[in-house]
């Protein structure tokens, strides 16, 4: 159905919606990194009857229809395979969305100590309102590697007996000059330092805050200062999701983008069974900084793995890895700009996407004249439009503002240049990139249903 509001079709009975929304819930507070989001899908994988595709290899197991695996790229990436009933070369039906959300990393030399408080030096990553950052309750989630490649996991702030951090602000009584500034400026990136503690060792006359946090990080993760150099610690916001709305409607929460597209995707090749063609989820890292790195879109990792299942099958890995990719069908599963009644002159309305409506296709993404899109055929656009309605799916399209308002780019173009089918697809978010984002319960839920209808029809 195009353009419907999805609620009014349940009549009232809303219960499979709520349920599903509780685990998606439960996702997104649990998994605030990419590496806490990869070691929860593979266990769901595993939980699932999923083998590990690197075992496979390594026993040269044949691949057939109906076999489940998985590869994990650094613990960053995660790609998701039910084996269907015509070989690889005849192509995949794949779902791919981004496990990257905008956040605060820890610089390598973050610690220091300025006029009494333990501060830690952060670099903003992703595209990110700096101000929107100050005065909220922050946790430090990640993982240090130590000299000896002891691997030590970090989390802080999101159990309700942990400690919270934050960054500070001027108060409004000192804030003439700063009112004056423009909003990309009034905070600025070298000023994201987090506050992470006040009280001195006693006795020590330099640097006694510092020595204490280093003594604290020390008793708690065995942690020496020198260890910063080779961690990678995110700062992100503490919290659990929450219902949104009186209603319970929606859910705020940190990293919709593109979290909620990738639990959608996740759970829907999860809930498959064989099909005709070899279905697949890839969940992939870097998205907000160009998808690019080993652990990006842009990597060899995903060729290279279906050239080594290929093989297995006893394809050409070659010739067999292009038809691969050239036979395949694409849903990039990322998020859209939904829209705001508080901020309706960015958009078009005609060409928007609403909170409610159900799953939105961009045919194209990019900014202003298209750059850096991926434009869907009118063809596949077609085939998609008679699946959605086919199985009852709500479905609306949309694009990214207006024309000469700004825009944004997702993996697509990236998939695209294998030749293959692709379109965005996933979910409206109001407060795109915010801390705190928020979604349509009902909205999520379609998406889900649209995923698996993808994978099981096209």
């Amino acid at each position: 159905m195009y353009k419907k509001n999805a609620w009014e079709k349940y009549d009232g009975n809303f219960k499979e919606i709520f349920d599903f929304n509780d685990g998606y819930k439960t996702f997104i507070s649990n998994n605030k990194t990419e590496r806490l989001c990869v070691a929860d899908a593979v266990a769901m994988a595993k939980a699932a009857g999923y083998q590990d595709l690197e075992t496979l290899i390594a026993k040269q197991t044949p691949l057939k229809a109906g076999d489940k695996v998985f590869a994990t790229n650094k613990d960053k990436n995660i790609y998701l395979f039910v084996m269907g009933e015509k070989p690889l070369d005849a192509g995949m039906r794949i779902l791919g969305a981004h496990i990257d959300s905008p956040r605060l990393d820890l610089k390598q030399n973050p610690l220091y100590e300025a006029n009494d408080f333990a501060l830690l030096d952060t670099h903003y990553y992703g595209g990110v309102k700096k101000y929107q950052w100050v005065t909220l309750p922050l946790a430090i989630h990640g993982v240090v590697m130590k000299k000896d490649g002891t691997r030590i996991d970090v989390s802080i702030g999101d159990d309700d007996n942990d400690p919270i951090v934050g960054i500070g602000d001027l108060l409004v009584h000192l804030a003439g000059e700063q009112l004056q500034k423009q909003a990309s400026v009034v905070i600025e990136g070298e000023n994201l330092d987090v506050t992470v503690g006040s009280i001195p060792v006693k006795g020590e006359e330099k640097d006694a805050v510092k020595k204490n946090i280093l003594a604290l990080l020390n008793e708690k993760y065995a942690m020496e200062e020198e260890d910063f150099i080779s961690a990678e610690l995110e700062v992100v916001p503490a919290g659990k999701a929450r219902d949104y709305g009186l209603d319970r409607s929606m859910v705020m929460g940190y990293g919709h983008d593109d979290r909620v597209c990738a639990y959608t995707s996740l759970k829907a090749i999860l809930d498959s069974e064989v099909n005709t063609y070899t279905a697949c989820c890839t969940l992939v890292d870097k998205e907000e900084v160009g998808s690019i790195g080993a652990t990006g879109a842009q990597s060899k990792f995903f060729e290279n793995i279906v050239a080594e299942m290929c093989a297995l099958q006893g394809i050409d890995t070659n010739l067999g890895t292009r038809r691969a990719f050239t036979n395949s069908k694409m849903l990039s599963s990322d998020v859209s700009a939904g829209f705001d009644p508080l901020f309706a002159s960015v958009n078009e309305p005609k060409n928007a996407a609403y909170l409610g409506n159900g799953v939105v296709f961009n045919k194209y993404t990019g900014a202003r004249g298209k750059s850096g899109c991926n434009d869907a055929s009118a063809e596949y656009m077609a085939e998609l439009r008679q699946a959605m309605d086919a199985n009852d799916i709500n479905f609306q399209t949309a694009e990214l503002g207006k024309v000469d308002q700004g825009g944004g780019g997702t993996i697509a173009y990236i998939l695209g240049n294998y030749n293959m089918e692709v379109i965005d697809c996933g979910v409206p978010v109001l407060n795109m990139h915010a801390p705190w984002e928020v979604v349509s319960k009902v909205d999520v839920y379609e998406a889900y249903k649209a995923y698996k209808v993808f994978l099981k029809n096209l």
